[in-house]
């Protein structure tokens, strides 16, 4: 074991599902042209008054809710002063001393085993803009940079950690926890691809019973789950590696470079006092009335801790099976409506877990983009169970019905597909192989049972693979030993 210990606490920020902006009537929307969603007010251009999003309230209040915080009765916005070039007003408008929620929890998994992490607060603030240099990735070595003001405050909630986590793996797991929670309760889309989740990453490390903390960096640019990860475990051998060699870690903020999986400075570390903060002026405390946080309570759904557990307890699937569909709301959700149409929960979550993910993955399609549904799915796997299809040939069934959006019976007609179970069709040709093959036929009768398997082979070879295979072997068995 190392004589030092990491301590890791991560500040992710997580855009809300609002139509308009934090204090603006503006479209909140990824993907439109650049600086078509801007106005006075989320520009800031002089004069203007922002108006609070309460939708952003509500969705906040709901996050703080399934994370089990405490709300504020009271809190307020502020100004945290400092310019960048995506910020166009100098200052942010966020939440400082009074946040919406704070004192919440979180239960993370790793390795089996399960570990609550706190939640230190949640709290409001809007988003900047964004910048793409041109000729670079970074706005080093880049010819020039262009502004797009389409994100700037679009609604931000940041959730902030306690300094609970050990190691960087548990950091990969409670980031995965928390877009699972955010996605079940559909306050943001998670998606860090895109930037609506984003997080910062503050690592350090101590000997191991040492009472205070090391000098912290802050770890930026991880746009996956895995590179949340692989940053952390940069940062944590650099770190290691400074101190053994008797230098010093200096405070400061770090880019991780995907490519090289290494760290590097960016600029020093800012402390709260730098940011100069004050009450927003323009803005009136938020002070939810206990009926409308009820209210919201009311709307949380089934969260993904409590939907494992049932899909392992009362549904009998495995633990790595349950784990793949809560992955993704979407996915457990179609698993919970094809079992209403089809009472074999295992079956029916392998099927979700096996093909129809592969051809997700080879697609690059998410399940909601499938045209065939949870009641298509149900009626396949009805058909198998029937004896109507074989288990290999639903398979080919699923793949066209998946490619092409045709319903199951359509293709089953086109192809020709479905599966010979009637014995005296089957018997027929039975008899015919037996008496073209009396080699093997002696072979079987002297006691080489294998070859019964050479007679399924030619069987299911000259029904183009429909033939039921249970009873082809019963009928081979009986005309054998004739």
């Amino acid at each position: 074991m190392s004589k030092y210990e990491t301590v890791i606490g991560l500040e992710v920020h997580a855009q809300l599902k609002t139509n308009s902006k934090m204090f603006c009537g503006c479209a909140n929307h990824f993907g439109d042209a650049p600086n078509t969603n801007i106005c006075p007010v989320c520009t800031g251009q002089p004069g203007v008054l922002p108006v609070i999003n309460k939708k952003a309230i509500e969705l906040a209040i709901k996050t703080a809710l399934a994370l089990n915080c405490r709300i504020n009765k009271s809190s307020i916005f502020a100004r945290k002063q400092y310019f960048y070039p995506d910020l166009p007003k100098d200052f942010q408008i966020s939440q400082f001393d009074l946040p919406l929620a704070e004192h919440g929890k979180i239960t993370i998994e790793v390795n089996d085993v399960k570990k609550e992490i706190g939640i230190t607060r949640i709290h409001l603030e809007e988003d900047a803009g964004k910048l793409v240099h041109v000729g670079a990735a970074r706005i080093m070595g880049s010819d020039y940079s262009l502004a797009d003001y389409n994100r700037a405050a679009t609604p931000l909630m940041e959730i902030v950690s306690e300094p609970d986590l050990r190691t960087p793996e548990g950091a990969k797991a409670y980031m995965e926890a928390l877009a699972h929670i955010l996605e079940y309760i559909d306050v943001c889309d998670a998606k860090m691809e895109e930037g609506s989740l984003r997080c910062d990453a503050n690592i350090s490390i101590r000997l191991h019973g040492a009472p205070k903390f090391g000098t912290k960096t802050e770890v930026k640019n991880m746009n996956s789950f895995k590179a949340v990860m692989k940053a952390l475990s940069a940062e944590e051998k650099r770190h290691r590696e400074v101190v053994e060699e008797g230098g010093t870690i200096i405070q400061e903020t770090r880019f991780y470079d995907d490519e090289t999986e290494t760290t590097s400075g960016m600029r020093s570390k800012e402390h709260s006092h730098d940011y100069r903060y004050f009450p927003e002026p323009d803005l009136v405390p938020i002070e939810p009335e206990q009926a409308w946080i009820e209210e919201i309570r009311k709307t949380l759904g089934e969260l993904p801790e409590a939907r494992e557990k049932k899909f392992v307890g009362e549904y009998g699937i495995a633990p790595e099976t349950s784990k793949i569909l809560i992955s993704d709301k979407n996915m457990s959700d179609y698993f919970e409506e094809t079992i209403k149409h089809y009472d074999k929960p295992k079956i029916a979550a392998n099927w979700i877990v096996g093909d129809i993910t592969a051809f997700l993955k080879e697609a690059k399609l998410s399940i909601k983009e499938l045209s065939f549904t949870p009641e298509n799915l149900a009626n396949l796997l009805k058909l198998i169970d029937g004896g109507k299809l074989s288990s290999s040939m639903a398979k080919t069934v699923l793949i066209e019905a998946l490619k092409t959006g045709k319903t199951v019976e359509d293709i089953i007609k086109e192809q020709g597909l479905s599966q010979i179970s009637d014995e005296s069709e089957l018997q027929k040709i039975a008899q015919d192989i037996i008496n073209n093959n009396p080699k093997q036929v002696e072979q079987f009768k002297t006691g080489k049972e294998a070859v019964l398997m050479f007679f399924v082979g030619q069987i299911m070879k000259a029904t183009k693979g429909r033939a039921n295979p249970d009873t082809v072997q019963k009928i081979l068995k009986d005309e054998l030993s004739k």
